[in-house]
């Protein structure tokens, strides 16, 4: 059975896993980035259980919904003519990431997770988007994101 602390620690992992990915692009360049991307799309999202259901904070119309792991990384790497308006969100200088739980669904081996999560860059500046993440555990007992809905918050 998946626990609150299962939720936690893969949350935790996502988030060291994007500084990881912009320390890439920043040290070694985009070759790198994608690298670190890609190994982080294969450890936390379950592809090989069927299609995630990706919707990311800043893609719109046609492209607003991402299957497949080549969507993914377009998404958080960019330079992809497939996704020409993807900017690379995960190669924006971040340094943290926190997160704020609004509530927990567990029901053996699925979870979902809602609230919010906080991005520090370089400079000190903050992004605060509303996510969602839907897991589950695979056949070796490895928790996975199958569900991945992001999206920046209503302003009035």
């Amino acid at each position: 059975m998946i626990t609150s602390q299962d939720l936690l620690a893969a949350r935790m992992v996502w988030g060291a896993q994007k500084v990881a990915i912009s320390r890439a692009y920043e040290a070694r360049g985009l070759e790198a980035a994608r690298a670190a991307a890609l190994r982080h799309l294969e450890a936390n999202y379950g592809y090989d259980l069927g299609p995630v259901m990706f919707k990311p904070t800043m893609a719109s119309g046609a492209q607003s919904f991402r299957p497949t792991k080549a969507g993914a990384l377009a998404y958080f790497c960019g330079h992809s003519a497939e996704y020409p308006l993807d900017t690379g969100f995960a190669i924006r200088g971040w340094r943290a990431v926190d997160s704020v739980t609004s509530a927990e669904f567990i029901a053996g081996d699925i979870a979902m997770w809602m609230g919010w999560i906080i991005l520090t860059d370089r400079s000190g500046a903050v992004t605060k988007v509303d996510k969602s993440f839907g897991y589950q555990k695979d056949a070796r007992d490895v928790l996975r994101i199958v569900l991945h809905h992001s999206s920046l918050p209503y302003q009035p």
